[in-house]
């Protein structure tokens, strides 16, 4: 008897057909892989830019809510007299800085503000509310700092006043004579400003002069990638100029933007993307401000140019304050 022999046969690829399915598989694969990686990178690019907005939008509404309280708001020879950069005879007390100064950062809304203490006095029939004044000043900033971005940044700054009491249990300050409720002392520095004597609100108020002790209040960081473009690299992102008046009686805009000359020796000086235009007959501001959100995709190629405009959202406010001065 003779053994059949079963042939066993194997199935499988040739190599050629196996290339041909790789290249097959690249023709396809590559091109939705390209469009995948394009929508993440549009998503990311458009999650920056709604980032930017809603958070300069943000910080307006803050400013908006502090300009809300404010009594009087600085224009551009006020914050000039403040800041020591004008001359003598425009301000008698211009040779010294009233307010912190520094090579990286310029003053662009300063005012005086009128705010509630809740429950800071104590009565017969219990706790009750007080106001006390303010002093309160925003900028921007631009330093190398490696905390924030490589983008410019809006601070805030304040001062405040202490509460006043005649009870017993008052306490004198540190660098002041009067008594003060003990958790609601004067800031260092904090001086109020004076109506009296003769002159100008206006005057009054640019003439004035901090403590003799020194400031230990630091800014707060209230919004971060705001745009660093400056005039000398991008002339087209000049802030526009004030709103035309619209209302009886005239309304007499100041525009308080870092690129005035006093602050043009200064890089931050010549950006544009915090300014104001004040009205302080009226207590009045509207607000500009400029974000960047180029500078949350990349840490080059910051300026605003008209190609990458998209990537720069503005917004901007008209605010009245709610008090006044006056004197005669």
């Amino acid at each position: 008897m003779k053994r059949s022999k079963g042939i066993q046969q194997v199935d499988g690829f040739t190599l050629i057909e196996l290339l041909v399915g790789m290249i097959l598989a690249f023709l396809i694969i590559t091109p939705l892989l390209g469009f995948m990686v394009n929508i993440l990178d549009t998503d990311i690019k458009e999650q920056a830019k709604a980032n930017s907005e809603q958070e300069i939008q943000s910080a307006l509404d803050y400013i908006t809510r502090d300009l809300q309280q404010a009594i009087y708001i600085y224009d551009a020879t006020g914050i000039g007299c403040l800041s020591g950069t004008v001359d003598t005879t425009t301000c008698p007390n211009a040779s010294v800085n009233q307010l912190p100064t520094a090579t990286d950062r310029v003053p662009v809304l300063v005012f005086w503000k009128r705010e509630l203490v809740s429950q800071a006095i104590t009565t017969a029939s219990g706790q009750d509310d007080t106001f006390v004044y303010s002093l309160v000043a925003y900028y921007l900033i631009k330093d190398t700092s490696t905390t924030w971005s490589k983008a410019a940044r809006i601070a805030r700054w304040q001062i405040k006043d202490g509460v006043v009491s005649t009870s017993s249990s008052a306490v004198t300050c540190t660098g002041y004579s009067g008594k003060y409720v003990s958790t609601y002392c004067p800031n260092p520095g904090f001086a109020l400003f004076k109506l009296d004597g003769i002159g100008t609100i206006t005057q009054k108020m640019n003439a004035w002069t901090k403590a003799t002790a020194d400031y230990t209040a630091d800014t707060t960081v209230l919004v971060d990638f705001i745009d660093q473009t400056k005039t000398d690299d991008a002339p087209a992102a000049l802030p526009v100029t004030c709103p035309a008046n619209s209302t009886t009686p005239p309304i007499t805009w100041s525009k308080v933007s870092p690129d005035i000359a006093t602050f043009n020796t200064r890089n931050t000086g010549k950006m544009t993307s915090f300014y104001a235009c004040v009205d302080r007959v009226n207590t009045t501001a509207q607000v500009f401000l400029r974000g960047n959100a180029l500078a949350r995709l990349q840490g080059n190629n910051l300026n605003s140019q008209p190609s990458n405009k998209p990537y720069f959202p503005t917004a901007s406010i008209r605010v009245q304050g709610r008090g006044y001065l006056f004197t005669k």
